[in-house]
C-alpha cells in the first residue's frame, strides 16, 4: 500500500501539468490534547507537514508528536465542486515511526452542500500482533462563520461514536480554535465504563512556499 500511495502521489503531480503551476504550503502547529476522531493520543502534541495542489489534485505529508515516536501520514486525493456541492476522493496512510500504532490505510470519499458534509472511509488495520481488520468511519460536519460540529463513529471490526463543537478564528495569521470534544465509552482510552468530554485547543499557522 505505501507503493501504492507513491505511485499515486507521482500520476498526481504528472496530471496537474508544469511544476511552476503548483502550490506548494508547509503547516505547522501545536494542540493541547492531539485527538483523532475522538480517540486520544497524546497530551500537549506538536505537528508540522507539507502539501502540493493544483487543480482539483493534492498530495501530501504530516506528521505529529505521539510520545513513543511519531505518527507520519500521507494522502492523496481529488476534489471539485459545482455550485454549492462539493466532492472529493482519495487515499489516506498512517504510519508510525515506532510501537505506538500499527497502519492503517483507507480510501476517502465525501460529499458536501454548502455548509455540510458527509465523509466515509473504509479501511484497513495491518495488526502487526494479529490478523488485520477493516473498519468504516462515517461523519455528518457543519461549518459555518467559524463554529463548527461533527457526529461520526466507527463500524465493522472497530466501534464507537463522538461528537465535537467548536469554534475557530484566524487571528495574526494563526489559525486558533476550541473544540469540545465528547466521546464514547469505547472511545475513551481513559474509562472503560464511560465517555469523557475534553476541551481542546489547537493553533496553526500555514506558509507558501513556491
Amino acid at each position: 500500500m505505501i507503493k501504492l500511495f507513491q505511485a499515486a502521489t507521482s500520476i498526481a503531480i504528472l496530471l496537474t501539468g508544469a511544476p511552476a503551476l503548483a502550490e506548494w504550503t508547509a503547516n505547522i502547529g501545536w494542540t493541547s490534547e492531539y485527538f483523532y476522531r475522538g480517540v486520544f493520543q497524546k497530551a500537549s502534541s506538536a505537528s508540522g507537514g507539507i502539501d502540493y495542489q493544483h487543480g482539483g489534485f493534492s498530495a501530501g505529508t504530516w506528521a505529529a508528536d505521539v510520545g513513543d515516536g511519531l505518527e507520519v501520514d500521507g494522502f492523496v486525493d481529488y476534489s471539485g465542486s459545482a455550485g454549492d456541492f462539493s466532492y472529493g476522493i482519495g487515499f489516506t496512510g498512517y504510519y508510525y515511526t515506532s510501537d505506538f500504532d500499527d497502519t492503517y490505510e483507507e480510501l476517502n470519499l465525501n460529499v458536501g452542500y454548502r455548509f455540510v458534509t458527509i465523509d466515509y472511509a473504509a479501511g484497513r488495520f495491518r495488526n502487526f500482533s494479529g490478523p488485520d481488520k477493516n473498519y468504516g468511519y462515517y461523519a455528518v460536519s457543519l461549518e459555518h462563520s467559524g463554529f463548527h460540529g461533527r457526529l461520526a463513529g466507527f463500524s465493522n471490526d472497530f466501534d464507537g461514536r463522538y461528537l465535537e463543537i467548536g469554534y475557530g478564528q484566524q487571528v495574526s495569521n494563526f489559525d486558533v480554535d476550541l473544540t469540545l470534544i465528547i466521546n464514547d465509552e469505547h472511545l475513551n482510552t481513559g474509562s472503560d465504563t464511560d465517555g469523557d468530554e475534553t476541551l481542546v485547543f489547537t493553533i496553526a499557522r500555514s506558509f507558501d512556499i513556491r
